[in-house]
């Protein structure tokens, strides 16, 4: 498998729940290339997986070698800034922060076919906004991937996106979207391992829903 392939691999597994399987393609893409798109995936995939410490290593040294690369600069770092602060609780709206100089590119499509990674910021937005408790917020930020398909096209974003905006809305309080967005998830991965972590965690969290 190429150094992209590998990188994409790793940031569906971290994506996905499944970090040890994340943190070993890392370690095969990068033994394979240090090139901006791979090193980007691989980054994003530790910060995913709670290996901050790695993922600000690869971000700084994103930074250090393009300065100048407008990709670099409004969508993969800003993402891996926003991804990072996600780790620490209480960091949700900082997160938000480190991703508004991202606004005017983020339907852009960086990456390669074999790396495709359209849509990132949003999704990280989304992300924080639900770790900021904006549940309304975070609503619009997921339901614009499913809004752009031809831009997301069959990254694991996606799906998660229809996850993300089942937690939206059960966090602002419509309940009956929240059941909706859920039922379009599990529809989607009617066919899925049972076992993937994201899967179990939304059949929890369905079945709290009151």
């Amino acid at each position: 498998m190429t150094a992209d392939g590998e990188a994409a691999a790793a940031l569906t597994e971290a994506l996905f729940g499944n970090a040890s399987d994340a943190r070993q393609r890392v370690t095969d893409a990068l033994a394979k290339s240090n090139g901006r798109d791979t090193q980007y995936a691989a980054a994003l995939a530790l910060a995913l997986i709670g290996d901050s410490g790695r993922a600000k290593i690869l971000a700084d040294d994103l930074d250090k070698r393009f300065p100048d690369d407008t990709i670099v600069r409004f969508n993969y770092s800003p993402t891996l800034r926003a991804q990072l602060a996600l780790a620490v609780p209480g960091n949700g709206s900082k997160a938000v922060e480190a991703l508004a100089v991202t606004s005017p590119y983020e339907l852009g499509v960086p990456g390669s076919n074999t790396l495709r990674m359209n849509l990132y910021p949003v999704y990280v937005r989304g992300e924080a906004l639900l770790a900021a408790h904006q549940g309304a917020p975070a609503v619009a930020e997921f339901q614009k991937i499913l809004d752009w398909p031809g831009v997301v096209l069959d990254e694991p974003i996606g799906a998660l996106a229809h996850l993300g905006l089942a937690r939206s809305y059960a966090l602002a309080g419509d309940t009956a979207k929240s059941r909706a967005a859920y039922n379009d998830f599990f529809t989607l991965w009617k066919d899925a391992d049972p076992n993937i972590p994201v899967l179990v965690q939304a059949k929890s969290e369905y079945a709290k829903l009151q």
